[in-house]
């Protein structure tokens, strides 16, 4: 075990980045005083962060698993505006007695979202910068910049009513294996029905592929629940959204043994829920898949990963089969 109190910044620096591209965008990267990047179209940003404690315990921590999540939270935000990734400014803060391996192990979690999403989209997306910090807490802060045609921003204002309402990826999964995380369960012993679900709270896995086969009036990054994600398109875009049941059967159903599991450990508590009802409630409420919610007046390509999961209509609420659905999902200061 080597110690980061036993390394210099720069040393550890150099190592964590001997895997980043130098693609020709980037004209200075780490290793002064700023980055210089030579972008084409409209810059587009966003930041996010990762707490212990708040996002993730010791309990779990997967270092590799953690540096895919924060990329990908990030890259999926950027993507949502239908923008092409262009770069990560990363600022981490840890304990002065974190293993350099495990530091690596973040960052090759890092490297492998970043180039799994550059796969997908035709585009290399290096780290351009950050900084390094102690801290008694893990703290991992990303920026992610991207680029995107003047006035091809993808926004929530965009849906219209008469619209179809599709998802690219999955909702309900991460709630999930979160749940199962707390009722004692680990990825490497959960089974081959639970462990994926437990995956996807640890390293969710959006489909950036998708968005080049969606022409979208409006999107969002569902990372907050679909009910309260969807509500910040109704009213940023002034409509209505019905969302189908049937359509949704299969996310439900996929969750259903989790359900179960989760209220056998919760019997002693007294839980009267059933198990399609919480699974139901993954779906509508349980947020950092990370899938992404589109309007469009046009139906995708076929087998690209889109599904429909509803319409667009007049009004300003989100419903379900024409009964309101309360906009809950996460929040940090819980309103």
């Amino acid at each position: 075990m080597t110690r980061l109190s036993e390394l210099g910044e720069s040393h550890i620096v150099s190592r964590l980045l001997t895997r980043n591209p130098e693609p020709a965008h980037v004209i200075v990267g780490p290793g002064d005083d700023a980055a210089v990047t030579a972008p084409e179209g409209r810059l587009v940003s966003t930041a996010d962060m990762l707490v212990e404690n708040e996002d993730f315990t010791r309990d779990w921590l997967d270092w590799e698993l953690l540096g895919r999540k924060a990329a990908a939270q990030n890259l999926a935000d950027v993507c949502a505006m239908g923008a092409v990734p262009h770069g990560l400014l990363v600022s981490l803060a840890v304990p002065d007695d974190t293993d350099i391996a495990d530091l690596e192990a973040l960052y090759s979690g890092l490297f492998d979202e970043a180039e799994r999403a550059g796969a997908a989209l035709e585009c290399t997306v290096p780290i351009i910068g950050g900084d390094l910090s102690s801290s008694t807490l893990i703290v991992i802060a990303i920026t992610a910049l991207g680029t995107v045609p003047e006035g091809s921003a993808i926004l929530r204002s965009g849906a219209q009513p008469g619209d179809s309402l599709y998802l690219a990826g999955t909702v309900g999964q991460a709630a999930a294996g979160l749940d199962l995380l707390f009722a004692g369960l680990r990825r490497e012993t959960a089974g081959p029905e639970l462990s994926p679900l437990i995956e996807t709270q640890l390293a969710p896995r959006p489909d950036y592929g998708a968005l080049r086969t969606i022409s979208a009036s409006a999107m969002i990054d569902v990372s907050d629940g679909l009910s309260l994600d969807l509500a910040r398109v109704a009213t940023a875009s002034g409509v209505g959204i019905e969302l189908d049941r049937a359509l949704l059967a299969d996310l439900i159903g996929t969750l259903l043994p989790a359900a179960e599991f989760v209220l056998d450990a919760r019997a002693a508590n007294g839980t009267a829920a059933t198990a399609e009802d919480l699974a139901l409630s993954w779906v509508l409420d349980g947020g950092e898949d990370h899938g992404f919610a589109a309007s469009a007046p046009s139906r995708p390509a076929p087998g690209v990963g889109w599904r429909r999961i509803g319409r667009v209509r007049t009004g300003h609420d989100v419903s379900l089969d024409g009964t309101p659905v309360p906009a809950s999902g996460f929040s940090h200061f819980g309103k």
